[in-house]
């Protein structure tokens, strides 16, 4: 990858970090993930060639995600791939430091955040300013949310979903579920092993999302074959399975995902809550590709409901914003 020394936007994902150069566009995107040798720990691999090594790994190499569940839990090993990544695509020009907008995962603490910042700098970054989750889907997702209107947005990552009413330019009401890309996949493994002991990775697990979930049931019916080890007898063994059975395994985390877009509705002053019925609920994140869930949640609560254009690349987008007019938009910076 070339080496350009432009200001980026930065989503620092549970799965995924992406980066976007001023005037480039998105420039790199890779796995949250890290390998580490187990004994020396010492850092083996970051990003898609960690990834590759899931299930293909002796016992003496650890696969890992150093953010999982909207928190950090490992604060080097984050450091570290944050820094190895931006190198990557700013280079090591000592004279030419780019400034940053970052959005992090909301279960990440203020000390977390500000040693993030701090660990930024050392990576050759001018400045390093945080940009609120929730308002950075609502900017990329094109939110009417700066004037006296309000607007919802829902951010579906792996770890988890933001949830938040923001008018005037700031956060109303706020909340989080733990619901997501990983815990539909986790869902899936469950329903296999249980139905038919069958084992299967997390690889096969979201592929089996991507094919067969939905948050309403496919029609017609789709079926895949899926592959993985028998649990009694050890073996390999592939099973044709039908969209409908994996509408099963995931409609409870769905039904608590709507439940909880609900409880933030009634949590909602009045005025506010009309133009939500009005505008409706934005989807954003990778988790919102989940089939028919802008359909399941707008039938069942009787609002508007859409997933938003390029959803998966909402939050970097509204890093973006914030670097295209950065006095402008200077009040939704944070603090940290």
């Amino acid at each position: 990858m070339a080496q350009v020394n432009g200001d980026i936007g930065i989503d620092l994902g549970t799965s995924n970090v992406v980066i976007y150069m001023k005037g480039k566009g998105v420039v790199f995107r890779e796995p949250a993930v890290v390998a580490v040798d187990r004994e020396t720990q010492n850092i083996i691999a970051f990003g898609t060639e960690a990834y590759r090594m899931i299930g293909r790994t002796p016992s003496s190499i650890s696969i890992i995600r150093p953010l999982a569940q909207g928190e950090m839990i490992d604060f080097n090993l984050t450091s570290s791939m944050l820094r190895y990544y931006i190198t990557s695509v700013t280079g090591r020009h000592i004279l030419a430091r780019p400034r940053a907008i970052m959005s992090v995962p909301a279960g990440i603490k203020e000390m977390e955040k500000k040693a993030l910042v701090t660990s930024m700098f050392d990576a050759g970054l001018r400045r390093t300013q945080l940009l609120d989750r929730t308002v950075a889907a609502a900017l990329g997702a094109e939110l009417n949310f700066l004037g006296a209107y309000g607007s919802m947005v829902a951010d579906m990552s792996a770890g988890g979903t933001d949830m938040a009413v923001l008018c005037n330019g700031s956060v109303s009401v706020l909340s989080s579920v733990h619901v997501g890309g990983d815990h539909f996949d986790d869902a899936i493994i469950r329903y296999l092993r249980k139905k038919y002991n069958l084992l299967i990775g997390e690889k096969t697990a979201e592929q089996v999302k991507i094919t067969l979930g939905g948050a309403v049931r496919r029609d017609p019916k789709v079926e895949m074959d899926v592959t993985g080890r028998n649990l009694i007898s050890g073996l390999p063994k592939t099973l044709s399975i039908e969209s409908d059975e994996i509408y099963e395994a995931l409609i409870d985390h769905v039904n608590d995902l709507i439940e909880s877009v609900q409880a933030v509705i009634e949590r909602t002053p009045p005025q506010l809550a009309s133009d939500i019925f009005e505008g409706g609920v934005t989807l954003t994140g990778g988790a919102a590709a989940l089939y028919g869930l802008a359909e399941a949640i707008g039938s069942v609560l009787k609002i508007p409901c859409r997933v938003a254009a390029d959803a998966r690349d909402c939050v970097v987008l509204g890093c973006a914003k914030v670097l295209a007019d950065p006095s402008g938009m200077r009040h939704l910076l944070e603090s940290a």
